[in-house]
């Protein structure tokens, strides 16, 4: 014979897909933040991702200076 489900059996075999829902406002949040915010001016007129290309740059020209020193 067939048992009966309890109520607690039946609340969890309907799921309503609230956790997914949240989790796709946090990332839509997060990655609109992160747009915004790399977009902006933080030091006079540069943006955050032109001050990592200058940096990178930087970076890559001390490589370039080392590498062509005149020392054996």
């Amino acid at each position: 014979m067939k048992k009966h489900a309890t109520r607690t059996q039946l609340r969890r075999r309907q799921p309503r897909g609230q956790a997914m829902v949240e989790y796709s406002f946090i990332n839509y949040i997060l990655a609109l933040g992160l747009m915004v915010g790399m977009s902006t001016p933080v030091f006079g007129k540069k943006n955050v991702i032109e001050l990592f290309l200058s940096a990178y740059q930087v970076y890559y020209d001390s490589f370039y200076f080392v590498l062509n020193l005149p020392f054996p």
